[in-house]
């Protein structure tokens, strides 16, 4: 029986026949850089995203306004958007990104199921500054092919993992940002622990990891910093928040702990 990863390539493969019948080329626009972000700074970065539904939850936030949404994170000290482009599963769309590119300066991630270099200039031409490349759903080869595809037109390429398979698949081919997914994408359970769990591995290679997922409490955000993470992508917390500060003030109180012990 298909899983959901399984599912959504499916229909990626569909939807690349359709990005490919618009002929767009490279256009090796600059781009904003996390990975310079990271490298000037001991803060916890937040890569804070903007997503209207979830194939696990449904619809969490499904008419918010992308613009009103990247304005207050940036407001309260994000270090990057993430906005996803998928329509059929996670409800968004390209120019959800384009309306957040143009209104904010700092970088913007294109969050979806990447597996194609079709895809990755159609995220170019939407105003992306971070490619996200899934591990899960890439063989090393092409993982490596995408990645330097991505990299030669001057993104900083999230390189998502799941285990300790795809961790060293990712280190591999020399990604610098990786992202450890506490959702495994076959069942779309969440466990904070996965990030304890590969968080040493992966930065002892020289990497700077971004844990995503299930992150919600103080508890939660100092589990993956003491286990060496070095940036979250929050989104389900931000999206559903009455208020997308009290979210922040969870983050930084969660620093001020650990500076504490």
């Amino acid at each position: 029986m298909p899983n959901i990863l399984d599912k959504i390539l499916v229909e990626k493969k569909r939807e690349i026949v359709r990005l490919k019948s618009e002929a767009l080329r490279p256009i090796g626009s600059k781009k904003r850089s996390l990975l310079y972000h990271l490298q000037n700074t001991a803060e916890l970065a937040v890569i804070a995203e903007f997503k209207r539904a979830s194939p696990s939850k449904g619809d969490i936030n499904r008419h918010a306004d992308p613009v009103t949404q990247a304005l207050s994170y940036t407001k309260y000290g994000a270090a990057a958007v993430s906005v996803l482009t998928d329509q059929t599963f996670f409800k968004g769309n390209y120019n959800d990104l384009t309306l957040v590119k143009e209104a904010i300066d700092i970088p913007v991630l294109c969050k979806d199921f990447i597996i194609d270099e079709t895809q990755i200039i159609k995220a170019e031409h939407a105003g992306a500054d971070i490619i996200l490349l899934i591990a899960a759903a890439l063989d090393k080869t092409r993982l490596q092919q995408l990645h330097q595809f991505a990299q030669d037109l001057g993104f900083d390429v999230l390189v998502e993992v799941h285990n300790t398979v795809e961790a060293k698949r990712a280190m591999d081919i020399g990604a610098q940002l990786i992202g450890i997914n506490n959702r495994d994408l076959k069942t779309f359970q969440v466990d904070v622990a996965k990030t304890e769990e590969l968080a040493p591995f992966i930065k002892d290679a020289g990497a700077y990891v971004i844990s995503e997922s299930g992150l919600k409490t103080t508890q939660d955000i100092m589990r993956v910093r003491n286990a060496g993470a070095s940036g979250i992508l929050v989104g389900e917390a931000f999206m559903a928040a009455d208020v997308v500060s009290e979210m922040f003030d969870t983050i930084k109180h969660s620093e001020k702990e650990l500076k504490a012990e």
